[in-house]
């Protein structure tokens, strides 16, 4: 956790108000063996009381030391550490490795049958890389040149310092590999392209623009061109000779697919630069599990972003492993993170490693009260903690790091984050977090075992719809609108206890969608044409799918369609714009005659920002209406499937104002695709009841949350597609009495307020 992270989640204010991307190599077998029966529950301890990524003086008394720490994290019920190691640390002259605090470490985690994974820091770079290397200091548009003063380090887009780093890598596996303490690597916290640092003397900082990020840029140019001759078509330029490319600075009227090109460029450059650091690691590692975590999902980012942000799906596709920090009560937000924010986070991270077939970890989660200076957040309680481990788990996480152990002793973060006291106390939440690890270790084959719930419901991800207007957004007005888009379907349907994956566009170009019965298109003013393609198919062949307005207005260069929307949409969705006007709260009209299921009949919907007249095609069903009278939703029948058009952003109005009628519009619309509630939760008292799922061969794992501050008193209906022998509390395995109701399982439970239960549903064997 650092200044960047902290950038990024003082951006998440607004939520509480509101190169090379080919697979890393895989696991060896036996890794897949030891993650079915050992679920890594981690807290960050790097040895004493320093905060990462520096590293304690070892000394006499350090042996002792640091045995008392790992026995009271042992006894609370943690059975593995997450230490660190900086470069600058480790290699302290050129090629001469210092790895004595994390011999020590895993030596005393061995004897006491700990497990060890290793967080490595390459931000923490040595001095003498500058000074061997000083063509390897970042450089910003402006042209200013950073000289690292312990962060950021240097671009490792200079192939000096990227053999540098490789060198480091492989001596670092070397060494540690030597341990059979080693559990796992997490090469890469929070990735940026400069990270660590903030420059409050440059304005609107972007990085990086060094000769040999620009050299690694114009390889990407001539890769996806091919010639220069194509390029300045693209980019209706002149260029003569490659060395004259760049990348655009600053926005002009004219200068647009050179922006696009260089942000997607920045996406592919940080899936590459992971990969190097997992490729490094596994010259001499090829059993234990790599992973790298963001600082928040890319659901709450911007690809345009200038410290560089990473797409968690090319990313997922670089690591066995792709994951997040968690800080819902930081110090930097307004207000903690309410409970559908925290599951849309763990969602999308959870969906990126789906994609690949993968889990996700969590690098990092909050352990104690947040503190940035004197900006002091509110302290987290014990059920803080047991609510954001249960959570995660629920989503199906494979690891968790709770950050840290100590609260941090030094800098702006001084005396907070920390699970326990700094004079060595323990807390509650220290004890919380300790049972919860001692249950998870007595059911880790199961939990490890499980995947969440299938979703039948899909939310496209689509990083280019945040480049419409290049470096000078047209749409600012409308603040975060793809952000809150995405959130605000994802919570109507969190609300109702359906599952939802997001999904990215190459999951669409990869036809990938089989398994959703309805994919949503929120905020869609710029699409690729293999994306377009993409959706045209799965209509075709049976799915359903719900765009909002401005479909395709924009293609992946920046260019506008002929015809809105673009590609040849218009004939999927049997509409085009006819007329769009601005207006700050549309209102739609359902008809009585779109005979939707439930209750959206006749009900009133609310967009945001745009009235996108539609012009039907012959043999289109109009929906609904805009209170002037044209047509505001438009469902088409193509192929076997169908597709609905909307002429508003109803997502973003959802997320802004909670609205029955935009919420039933989105239920109906999934209804009449064929989707329906595994889970049914009724009784005085459970509007605030969540429930989640995991799912294995022998059992369900049914995680509910009370987020009430009142009791409720509960019926929870869960459809189970075998007979259920038993049910059982996790916490004590008592039996839990329920009763079959046509392969439903009724259960009764009377809530307190904030309660979480967790028990699963167990078929004969």
């Amino acid at each position: 956790m650092g200044v960047i992270c902290f950038r990024i989640l003082t951006a998440l204010i607004c939520l509480t108000q509101i190169v090379g991307t080919g697979s890393s190599p895989a696991v060896h077998a036996s890794t897949i063996d030891t993650q079915k029966s050992f679920y890594p529950l981690a807290v960050w301890y790097g040895g004493g009381k320093v905060r990462a990524p520096m590293l304690e003086r070892i000394d006499g008394s350090s042996p002792e030391r640091w045995s008392r720490d790992l026995d009271q994290i042992k006894s609370l019920g943690f059975h593995t550490v997450k230490t660190w190691v900086d470069w600058a640390t480790a290699e302290p002259a050129r090629g001469q490795f210092s790895f004595t605090n994390l011999d020590l470490l895993l030596q005393l985690a061995q004897a006491r049958g700990m497990r060890v994974i290793v967080q490595i820091y390459l931000d923490s770079a040595p001095d003498w890389v500058g000074q061997r290397y000083p063509a390897g200091r970042f450089v910003d548009r402006s042209g200013a040149v950073i000289a690292s003063q312990s962060a950021p380090g240097y671009c490792i887009d200079h192939r000096g310092i990227r053999k540098e780093i490789v060198d480091f890598l492989e001596a670092l596996s070397r060494e540690a590999n030597r341990s059979p303490a080693l559990y796992g690597w997490d090469v890469w916290s929070e990735p940026h392209v400069v990270n660590w640092a903030e420059f409050p003397y440059l304005t609107h900082p972007e990085f990086c623009f060094c000769a040999s990020s620009q050299s690694r840029f114009r390889e990407w140019l001539k890769a996806k061109y091919q010639t220069l001759e194509a390029l300045n078509a693209a980019w209706y330029r002149s260029f003569e000779s490659w060395t004259q490319v760049e990348p655009p600075r600053y926005p002009t009227i004219l200068s647009y697919t050179d922006y696009v090109d260089w942000r997607t460029f920045i996406d592919d450059k940080l899936a590459g630069d992971l990969k190097t650091r997992v490729d490094a690691i596994r010259t001499a590692d090829n059993t234990h599990p790599i992973t790298s975590h963001a600082a928040v999902p890319g659901l709450f980012t911007s690809p345009t972003d200038g410290y560089g942000e990473p797409d968690d799906w090319k990313m997922s596709a670089n690591a066995d492993f792709f994951g997040t920090s968690l800080y819902p009560k930081h110090s930097e937000s307004a207000h903690p993170w309410s409970y559908q924010m925290l599951a849309a986070a763990l969602d999308f991270s959870r969906s990126a490693g789906h994609s690949f077939g993968k889990g996700f970890w969590i690098g990092e989660l909050q352990a104690g009260q947040g503190a940035t200076g004197m900006a002091i957040a509110d302290p987290v309680t014990a059920h803080d903690e047991e609510f954001w481990i249960w959570q995660a788990v629920a989503h199906g996480a494979r690891e968790l790091a709770i950050y840290a152990w100590y609260p941090m002793n030094s800098g702006f973060e001084s005396n907070g984050y920390g699970l326990i006291n700094l004079d060595g106390t323990i807390t509650d939440r220290a004890r919380a977090a300790g049972n919860i690890a001692k249950i998870i270790e007595r059911h880790s084959s199961d939990l490890l075992n499980a995947k969440p719930a299938s979703a039948e419901v899909a939310i496209l991800f689509n990083r280019l719809s945040y480049m419409v207007g290049g470096s000078q957004p047209s749409l600012s007005k409308l603040g975060n609108a793809e952000r809150d888009s995405l959130i605000g379907l994802h919570r109507a349907f969190w609300e109702r206890q359906i599952p939802v994956d997001f999904v990215h566009p190459q999951d669409i170009t990869q036809n990938k969608l089989a398994q959703y019965k309805i994919v949503f298109l929120p905020f869609p003013v710029m699409l690729s044409k293999d994306v377009a393609d993409g959706i045209k198919h799965y209509v075709q062949n049976g799915g359903t799918a719900v765009a909002e307005a401005r479909l395709a207005w924009n293609d992946e260069r920046g260019f506008a369609s002929d015809v809105i929307p673009g590609f040849g949409l218009d004939k999927v969705f049997g509409a085009k714009e006819k007329l769009i006007h601005p207006v700050e709260r549309p209102s739609i009209t359902i008809e009585s005659s779109a005979d939707l299921p439930g209750p959206s009949r006749n009900k009133t919907i609310v967009g945001d920002a745009f009235e996108e007249d539609l012009d039907p095609s012959t043999g289109a069903r109009v929906l609904g209406h805009f209170s002037s009278g044209a047509p505001a939703i438009v469902e088409n029948s193509f192929g076997k499937g169908k597709a609905i058009l909307l002429g508003s952003f109803v997502a973003l109005a959802y997320h802004k104002r909670a609205s029955d009628s935009n919420k039933g519009l989105f239920l109906s619309l999934a209804q009449a695709a064929g989707v329906s509630p595994d889970v049914e939760v009724t009784g005085p008292g459970t509007s605030d009841l969540e429930v989640r799922r995991l799912i294995n061969d022998h059992e369900q794992l049914v995680f509910a949350f009370n987020h009430s501050k009142n009791p409720a008193n509960a019926t929870l209906s869960v459809r189970v597609p075998w007979k259920v022998q038993r049910a059982r509390n996790l916490s004590d395995d008592a039996s839990v009495p329920f009763q079959a109701r046509n392969r439903r399982n009724v259960l009764h439970k009377n809530f307190a307020q904030g309660e979480i239960w967790v028990f699963s549903l167990e078929r004969p064997h």
